[in-house]
């Protein structure tokens, strides 16, 4: 009888003790799925230990590489999804258009927020002072609202090279833009026709070659070399014209109407015998019409990953009549004006054919965009890569299929990497407008040769022949090649590398604050405990940034939102163990609740 009472004690003892709160104030822990890739392991490995710390029990899937992370993605096989987002263009609008826009090509979490639409189309049109309070409120609904996001830290932007093989001179780091190979040059100079600049990068799997179908790690470096632009970015996210398909553009008064005055020096490149050549065809206004045209339509290639970039154009058009130019104003003078400085004669005659552009002799292409309504930050959406030019006639005739039966089986697109890659499917059909061209690839690297026909006269005719892109998955690894010079340049460098980096006399580091924020997207989806708000504010308030940035070595800051290095907002998040345990407790008391 005393045995059966013990037994009775010790059960409900026990039954107790499970059913009791724990140090994190919670019943259970949490189960909660967390991925990443390999690159930010030390983020995913911080994230698992304060989330352990406050009530949650995670796991961890690190994946190698790109692909493996968004095939993860696609499958909706994670609760909270460690990445990053650059703002490449440098404007507040890019920054918050892909990720947070109800049909937004980034917006993984499918976050469908009316108010948060509306604010983001006020926010476009507004002028960056005036914009200020609007991206606060932005920021509000996106994180203090709805923890639709979990920031982790700011970025700083690295990149390093070898003094004694690279002249130092002609190495720019630029905030938001890729590299601009074609600037950099040897200390020997006899050596930039013979011997390739070796750069390296860690994604060799490349998403697409063509640039309106990649926007990620594995391809901006490439498809910024290989396609020009109208606009360009200077190296502080200022509007240029350098290195551009445009000797000037100007901006009618009302911000809805901008004009470009085309060069007549760029030509296409194309690839024979895995070399690259001039095909002899210029870079004209029709070629920017089209691309600009096929970048804004959704539906104009199968997996358009960058259209909602350049929804704000309604109309691109040649102009030929040089009167509108002299009858349009801007809010200092005039288009024609404003487009005449520094050209190589002034402009007496407009034309709409490409083969007829003449600059030396005053006839010029003039290109318009007219926009939705008014919004000055298309020009950071010319500069992308994503609004490189590409070839009308190349195009069409490569891109044959229907789009909307388009089958990934048996329908080969332009720019697909398979066309590039050495063995049975090489087809290189690359026309590039830009300073080089990929000739080929395979599994440890990818060749781009200079464009011949960019600016062949002109101090901007690209320095080195050839660019070879080592495919280095560990980043250990790559800061080693580039001690032992088996590469010369190197970008986004592992942070604990950094002082060894400083120490190497070879070797110079150059920093400065980016426009990457680190951060946690959360899934939303039915069936994933992070579509709780409580849950998503639990995870929201559990982040240090503190510790985020401690295993960088400091190299990283605070940030809100990706506006943080764009916008200063004022707003700031702390972490706080109090607020993670009311959250943690809403959220059992709602489950509780819905189970009765």
């Amino acid at each position: 009888m005393h045995k059966q009472i013990l037994i009775l004690l010790f059960s409900l003892l026990l039954t107790v003790s499970c059913g009791s709160s724990s140090k994190s104030g919670t019943k259970n822990k949490v189960d909660i799925k967390i991925i990443s890739m390999a690159v930010e392991e030390k983020s995913l490995n911080v994230m698992r230990d304060i989330l352990s710390k406050n009530g949650f029990n995670p796991t961890i899937n690190m994946l190698p590489d790109y692909a493996s992370f968004t095939g993860q993605l696609e499958a909706n096989n994670y609760d909270i999804a460690i990445n990053s987002w650059n703002t490449v263009t440098g404007n507040p609008d890019y920054a918050v258009r892909s990720l947070f826009l109800s049909d937004g090509d980034y917006n993984y979490s499918k976050i469908s927020n009316a108010q948060l639409d509306e604010l983001i189309e006020k926010a476009s049109a507004e002028s960056f002072a005036d914009s200020k309070a609007t991206y606060s409120e932005i920021e509000k609904i996106i994180i203090d609202e709805n923890a639709y996001i979990i920031p982790l830290y700011n970025r700083v932007k690295t990149q390093a090279f070898n003094k004694t093989i690279v002249d130092e001179n002609t190495v720019k780091i630029y905030k938001a833009a890729s590299i601009n190979a074609g600037e950099i040059s040897f200390v020997d100079k006899t050596k930039n026709e013979t011997e390739p600049l070796y750069i390296s990068q860690t994604v060799s799997s490349l998403t697409s070659l063509d640039p309106i179908k990649g926007n990620d790690g594995s391809i901006n470096f490439i498809n910024n070399q290989m396609y020009v632009r109208i606009v360009t970015l200077t190296t502080n996210d200022q509007i240029s014209t350098e290195n551009s398909l445009s000797y000037n553009y100007a901006i009618a008064s009302g911000n809805k109407d901008y004009y470009f005055v085309l060069r007549d020096d760029i030509y296409f490149a194309k690839v024979e015998n895995k070399k690259a050549v001039d095909s002899g065809e210029r870079v004209g206004a029709s070629d920017v019409v089209f691309s600009l045209n096929r970048a804004k339509d959704r539906n104009s290639v199968p997996n358009h990953r960058t259209y909602s970039l350049h929804s704000s154009m309604e109309k691109i058009s040649i102009v030929t009549d040089i009167n509108e130019l002299k009858n349009t104003k801007t809010d200092t003078s005039d288009v024609y004006t404003e487009l005449s400085k520094n050209l190589p004669a002034p402009i007496s005659s407009l034309t709409s054919v490409t083969s007829q552009a003449d600059n030396k002799n005053g006839v010029y292409q003039v290109v318009k965009v007219t926009t939705v309504k008014p919004f000055p930050q298309v020009l950071n959406y010319l500069a992308h890569q994503s609004a490189g030019i590409v070839s009308e006639s190349q195009i069409k005739k490569v891109n044959t299929y229907n789009v909307a039966n388009y089958d990934p089986q048996k329908d080969i697109c332009y720019g697909d990497e398979s066309t590039i890659t050495e063995g049975n499917s090489y087809n290189n059909t690359l026309y590039t407008s830009g300073q080089y061209i990929a000739v080929y690839k395979n599994d440890y690297e990818v060749v781009l040769e200079r464009n011949p026909g960019f600016m062949k006269d002109t101090d901007k005719f690209p320095k080195i022949k050839t660019v070879t892109i080592k495919f280095i998955k560990d980043l250990d690894a790559a800061v080693s090649s580039l001690r032992s010079g088996d590469i010369y340049v190197l970008y986004d460098i592992v942070a604990d590398k950094l002082k060894v980096i400083e120490s190497d006399s070879n070797l110079v580091l150059q920093t400065m604050p980016s426009n990457a924020l680190i951060f946690a997207f959360l899934n939303m989806s039915d069936g994933h405990v992070t579509k709780d708000i409580n849950i998503r504010k639990a995870v929201l308030y559990s982040a240090d940034q503190n510790a985020f940035i401690a295993v960088n070595d400091g190299y990283g800051y605070k940030a809100y939102t990706t506006l943080s290095p764009l916008v200063d907002t004022g707003n700031t998040l702390t972490a706080d163990k109090n607020k993670v345990q009311q959250y943690l407790k809403a959220y059992e008391e709602s489950k509780a609740s819905s189970n009765q």
